[in-house]
């Protein structure tokens, strides 16, 4: 059975394996990596793991639920980049603001009604503006949510 260290070396070393194959690609196609963000997605993982994968330097996180990354945005150092990349409902909008102050983006909104609150809660605390992805169904397809 594998111990939490070492779990945790190895999330480090994978990320480290996927910057680096980030980077080689960026090379390839004649980007400059500085151009492609890593986002590395968190969920269920504790915030043990979270930490060791910060303290390789890493400062760009995502979370899926909200109630998970309220939990677990104020126990990491607030220069971590927050990404919501889950499907967000209408009222939990102001707890994930509330709780998550260095939100930096919201991935992807499929809602005019989010979107709008989105806008006009972040305009109510005064931050800086939330970048926010929106999803945009260009195929016509009906799309079911269950």
């Amino acid at each position: 059975m594998a111990t939490s260290a070492s779990v945790d070396a190895v999330a480090a070393a994978n990320l480290r394996s996927v910057l680096q194959r980030v980077q080689q690609a960026a090379e390839r196609s004649g980007r400059g990596p500085q151009s492609i963000r890593v986002v590395a997605v968190s969920k269920t993982k504790p915030v043990s793991l979270l930490r060791q994968v910060y303290d390789t330097g890493h400062r760009c996180f995502g979370e899926n639920y909200v109630q998970e990354i309220v939990e677990k945005a104020p126990q990491l150092p607030d220069d971590i980049e927050w990404h919501f990349i889950g499907n967000l409902q209408s009222n939990k909008v102001k707890l994930l603001l509330n709780g998550v102050p260095n939100l930096a983006m919201v991935e992807s909104v499929d809602d005019e009604k989010i979107a709008n609150q989105l806008d006009r809660f972040v305009a109510s605390l005064g931050r800086k503006p939330l970048k926010v992805l929106v999803q945009v169904n260009t195929s016509g397809e009906v799309c079911e949510f269950t």
